[in-house]
């Protein structure tokens, strides 16, 4: 079972700090696929970056879901 966190004080439920840890991956991989044209190459870009968003936080919950 997940737990609060605890940050200055104020609980956070810990979803919250995955998906934000998830944010931060995805952006500089967007931004690889933008320089490397592959983001030229999908239907809709803004749907392969929230594809991307949500694989990545799909592992970070498995990962920490895991290890509890």
């Amino acid at each position: 079972m997940y737990t609060e966190i605890s940050i200055l004080g104020v609980y956070v439920a810990p979803f919250a700090v995955m998906m934000l840890a998830a944010w931060i991956v995805t952006l500089p991989l967007s931004m690889l696929a933008n320089r490397c044209g592959i983001a030229r190459r999908v239907w809709h870009p803004g749907l392969f970056n929230l594809c991307i968003y949500v694989i990545i936080l799909s592992v970070i919950v498995l990962v920490v879901g895991a290890h509890q």
